[in-house]
């Protein structure tokens, strides 16, 4: 089990005069995953979910600092345990498809069981053939799809898959979350951070809400098909911009890292908000089954 808690990144940069600055991007960050489950990852661009992938691997830029904790099956997740379970016990589908190694032929790539990148291969209708080209002669969608091959090719503990389907068809894509989910069902945790919450809500247990670098609401799968399961008003307000719910956007914009709010940081476009929410962050609290970072929920 992953769990991570109260977890805060800055990057630490430096202006002009070389006065230095601790540029805050996630603050007070909580998420577990289990074995056995797929835990979806939602929100805007710029909410901090591939940071939160890159934190718990590890490879984070050299001017990047954390506070908080993450622990592996309860035990401190420290740079030399990420080191070594990086790769092996722990996958990345990464959201670019510049991680594959552009020397290298993509069948190697893959698994050095030439068994395994044929049964992969065809998993992901990739004709064999395409095992001896480089990743430049790939398509993007081809280049996708050996990423999803090459990094759940073993029998990882936790996957972490950082928007694994856009560029792929409706049936690849269908196909890729159901790989998914077959890790998980044999035991593996499973961190699935996407934009295609629609897709995310058919294969995924629980759906983690993360709004301007923080964990606003953790849900049912389930409480997504009523606003009113919902407890976060951020979270209502993504289920009502869904297509099927109205296509209504909500007012206002996320604040940017280095402009972020004193208290609540969806204080600002919460129709609910009071002082208690401007002068101070609410703590995480469990609620209806779930769990909310807001004063007011009920």
């Amino acid at each position: 089990m992953l769990e991570v808690k109260n977890l805060s990144l800055f990057f630490r940069m430096y202006d002009r005069a070389f006065k230095r600055q601790d540029l805050k991007v996630i603050s007070n960050l909580n998420i577990i995953a289990r074995p056995g489950e797929i835990i979806a990852v939602a929100g805007s661009s710029g909410s901090g979910k591939s940071l939160l992938a890159h934190a718990i691997l590890g490879i984070l830029p050299k001017n990047a600092f954390m506070s908080g904790e993450m622990l592996w099956q309860k035990n401190p997740l420290t740079i030399k345990i990420q080191k070594r379970l990086r790769g092996k016990e722990f996958a990345l589908v990464p959201q670019s498809v510049t991680y594959l190694d552009p020397l290298m032929k993509v069948g190697r790539q893959v698994s050095r069981s030439k068994d395994t990148t044929l049964n992969l291969f065809r998993r992901y209708q990739l004709d064999e053939s395409a095992a001896s080209l480089f990743p430049h002669e790939l398509s993007g969608g081809m280049a996708r799809r050996t990423l999803l091959g090459a990094a759940l090719a073993g029998n990882p503990k936790l996957v972490i898959a950082d928007e694994p389907t856009p560029g792929l068809s409706q049936d690849l894509a269908e196909n890729a979350m159901a790989h998914l989910r077959e890790m998980a069902n044999n035991g593996a945790a499973v961190l699935l951070i996407t934009h295609d919450i629609d897709l995310a809500l058919r294969f995924a247990d629980r759906i983690a809400v993360f709004y301007a670098g923080t964990t606003v609401e953790t849900a049912n799968a389930q409480d997504f098909a009523n606003e009113s399961h919902l407890r976060h008003p951020y979270s209502k307000a993504l289920w009502r911009a869904m297509p099927q719910n109205g296509f209504e956007p909500a007012p206002g914009t996320q604040p940017y890292a280095g402009a972020l709010p004193q208290g609540c940081l969806y204080a600002p476009r919460c129709p609910f908000a009071t002082p208690l929410c401007i002068n101070a962050q609410p703590e995480s609290r469990h609620l209806r089954g779930g769990e909310v970072s807001c004063n007011h929920a009920d």
